[in-house]
């Protein structure tokens, strides 16, 4: 399947089988799909928390307002992102360039977020989705189910984790052997309203 089938083919599923177990390796094709996602000065925000704990997703069913997908599919990630990656040792993101290069884009990273704190939190979402979206079209093309999900009570979620204080939630995504077929398509608006040329 090419990406552009898999964006086509992929859509939210609710039920999934409670019986199938995803290979670890399959987990690992991923988590490494959202790694290579893109992120601003190279930064990776995004922390994974794969739950395989059932007494720990049954907790966080009931914080989902009794979604069964929670606990039912396959694997559970709840995608977060570290609003503090700018300082955190940022020389280590460009590990593989030289040092001059690596100090100037320490120095251009450290004026860009000092102070901004609604940029450092909007950045971290931003970079939380796209890895989102890249485990979800992988999972698609390895021929697996995915739901995306905000609907929980976000503040008893970052508790059942441990979310530290510097992280936010960017949403769950249950992954697995669906057992029901997508609802058709609510309507797409067409291109003639979303796309603006040039200017508003």
């Amino acid at each position: 399947m090419n990406t552009i089938e898999a964006i086509h083919h992929r859509r939210s599923i609710k039920q999934y089988d409670p019986n199938h177990v995803m290979p670890q390796e399959d987990v690992n094709t991923l988590l490494e799909a959202a790694s290579l996602a893109p992120t601003s000065f190279n930064i990776q925000h995004w922390r994974f928390v794969h739950v395989t704990d059932m007494d720990i997703r049954q907790q966080l069913r009931s914080a989902a307002w009794d979604q069964t997908q929670v606990t039912d599919a396959s694997t559970l990630l709840v995608v977060t992102a570290n609003t503090q990656s700018w300082q955190e040792t940022p020389e280590r993101y460009w590990e593989n360039v030289d040092q001059s290069t690596q100090e100037t884009l320490v120095n251009m990273l450290q004026d860009f977020y000092h102070g901004r704190e609604w940029l450092q939190r909007d950045e971290a979402i931003r970079s939380g989705a796209m890895a989102a979206q890249n485990i979800m079209l992988s999972a698609t093309a390895l021929g697996y189910q995915t739901s995306p999900m905000i609907g929980f009570d976000i503040d008893k979620v970052g508790g059942i984790i441990n979310l530290p204080e510097s992280h936010v939630i960017v949403m769950m995504i249950a992954i697995g052997k669906g057992t029901t077929q997508a609802y058709p398509r609510g309507g797409q608006l067409p291109l003639s309203e979303i796309v603006i040329q040039n200017t508003f």
